[in-house]
């Protein structure tokens, strides 16, 4: 099979494209007819097909065309992860709680990193990147925040000078090894997510994450969920603290904001003695019921919070959930989990 290809301007000129298996070398007969050959004939000359402005059908190194314009992005749900999450139903959730990290926004190799769920936590610390609030020494309920001037309890950032694009150099990352940061406002936390390219995980995906997580109450081993230590835990540490979906620490160590609002609660309960399933999972959540005077607190909405209960207690459990808190308040006990 061959098919005839005339170069416009070259009257003399004219391809005959051969099929053939092991053609890679254009040869120019003296009658000025091009062929395709494995090598070229005595008294042929070799050509370079791209100096007549074509393209080989193979793509061959020297004669490759411009690249065409990127299509429309994918419609539909995730299918696969970034190596610090993992896949529950469509969502990648965070493998661990969030740590905050404060990166000069200039060094973009690390923030890509980052932001494409790959840094490790040698690539922070040899990055020169520094953990903000750990838990174990954060600022708890403090008016001031733990993570900068420009990045405030109210998570209205400015940006640090020159940095393209605008970035308050905060970032949640996913990793095991360290203390999930705490101390943070629910408004801090949807930004770091935001700068970090994800959000923070809401409620029914939080719920779906933390599947078969094993609850050990209030006697714990050494690799089961912190749930009566006293002290936080580094993430991942507890290798027993693992849901069915692969996600680390959804029962014990620290609490964890989600997206979700509510009414603020006056109250809790326990599932169990309420509706009989499900024993130590605590409940805060209820609407208000005062006005006026001390009580006008209780008129602010409360951010979700679930997980947690290092400290010790009933309240701990997959089913764990408190509308006890306002978006606005920080404690050494409440971080937060991002998703995508």
């Amino acid at each position: 099979m061959k098919r005839t290809l005339c170069a416009v301007g070259l009257a003399a000129l004219c391809l005959a494209w051969a099929a053939g298996a092991g053609a890679t070398v254009l040869c120019a007969k003296k009658s000025g007819v091009v062929v395709v050959r494995a090598a070229c004939k005595k008294k042929e000359t070799a050509l370079n097909l791209a100096q007549f402005g074509a393209v080989s059908p193979k793509g061959d190194s020297g004669m490759q065309g411009p690249p065409g314009m990127q299509g429309p992005p994918g419609v539909g749900p995730l299918t696969m992860c970034p190596p610090d999450a993992v896949l529950v139903g469509t969502t990648c959730v965070d493998t661990y709680g969030a740590s905050v990290w404060q990166i000069d926004p200039s060094n973009e190799t690390l923030v890509k990193k980052v932001q494409a769920g790959k840094a490790t936590l040698a690539d922070l610390t040899g990055g020169g990147a520094t953990q903000l609030a750990p838990a174990d020494t954060c600022t708890d309920g403090g008016p001031t925040s733990d993570y900068g001037i420009n990045f405030p309890n109210t998570g209205n950032w400015t940006p640090v000078l020159g940095s393209s694009p605008p970035s308050p150099g905060v970032y949640a990352v996913s990793i095991p090894g360290v203390l999930p940061s705490t101390c943070i406002t629910w408004f801090q936390a949807v930004q770091a997510c935001a700068v970090s390219g994800k959000r923070l995980v809401r409620n029914e995906e939080w719920q779906r994450a933390a599947a078969s997580t094993p609850d050990p109450g209030n006697t714990p081993g050494a690799n089961d969920c912190n749930t009566y230590s006293g002290e936080p835990s580094n993430t991942g540490s507890r290798t027993n603290c693992k849901s069915a979906w692969g996600v680390f620490d959804m029962v014990g160590n620290v609490d964890e904001w989600v997206a979700d609002w509510a009414d603020r609660a006056q109250h809790c309960t326990d599932w169990m003695s309420t509706v009989g399933f499900s024993d130590g999972d605590g409940s805060c959540f209820a609407g208000n019921t005062g006005s006026g005077g001390a009580a006008d607190f209780q008129s602010l909405p409360s951010a979700l919070i679930r997980g947690g209960f290092w400290f010790g207690g009933t309240g701990d459990g997959v089913f764990a959930l408190s509308a006890g808190n306002a978006p606005s308040g920080t404690s050494r006990s409440i971080g937060f989990r991002c998703a995508r």
